[in-house]
């Protein structure tokens, strides 16, 4: 049976909430009724606001409520990202005047905002690098461990992690021992070997800002 019934309020465990199924569809419905009303508020007060103001606004609002504890997205249904995508693009319409009906894109890349899925990678990616360097907790670092083939091949110059395989097909690709090598593997080599967290967050972000742009 459900771990909880369609009347139950779904467990939250730091701000998330978390379905009989693990979903995250309450989360998210939850997530983007906040947001809308946050964008209904700053709407209604735009016209008095300045850009650099507005988007000051926009990223306490809205921005911060997409990126926290975003990680936990990785691999959920596309129509999860669609809702949460709708809302960014909604904050952007509102922080560079754009109409309803103009096509978004332009504005993200006015912003230089990550679309919303590239956000979630960009978290897990920017996690594994401070894992790989020490940088975050311990049991973290340990579940990553390096590639290493049987024979001597390019590959081992790569800095490639390697990848585990799972039984089950539903939330084991989305763990953190997954999703990591899944997403460092294809990064350029240059990228791996940043030489601080800032220079890899620079360049990691302009990275995903051409893929998804381009």
């Amino acid at each position: 049976g459900h771990l909880t019934s369609p009347s139950m309020t779904p467990p939250r465990n730091l701000g998330v909430l978390f379905d009989s199924t693990c979903s995250l569809e309450a989360h998210v419905s939850k997530m983007c009724k906040n947001i809308n009303f946050n964008l209904y508020s700053v709407g209604k007060i735009r016209k008095y606001l300045d850009r650099p103001t507005c988007e000051t606004l926009i990223n306490a609002t809205v921005t911060s409520r997409l990126d926290y504890c975003n990680s936990l997205l990785y691999g959920a249904k596309a129509s999860l990202f669609n809702k949460l995508q709708l809302c960014q693009n909604n904050a952007a319409r509102i922080v560079t005047r754009r109409r309803k009906y103009d096509h978004i894109r332009p504005a993200l890349k006015e912003l230089h905002w990550l679309p919303v899925e590239q956000r979630v990678q960009f978290k897990i990616l920017l996690l594994t690098y401070k894992s790989l360097n020490g940088l975050a907790p311990k049991y973290l670092s340990e579940i990553l461990s390096p590639y290493t083939p049987s024979r001597s091949l390019r590959s081992e110059d790569q800095h490639l992690l390697k990848d585990p395989r799972w039984r089950l097909e539903g939330f084991g690709k989305q763990a953190f021992a997954k999703a990591a090598p899944s997403l460092w593997n294809p990064l350029p080599l240059g990228l791996k070997r940043s030489p601080s967290v800032d220079s890899f967050k620079t360049g990691l972000k302009t990275y995903l800002f051409k893929r998804a742009f381009e």
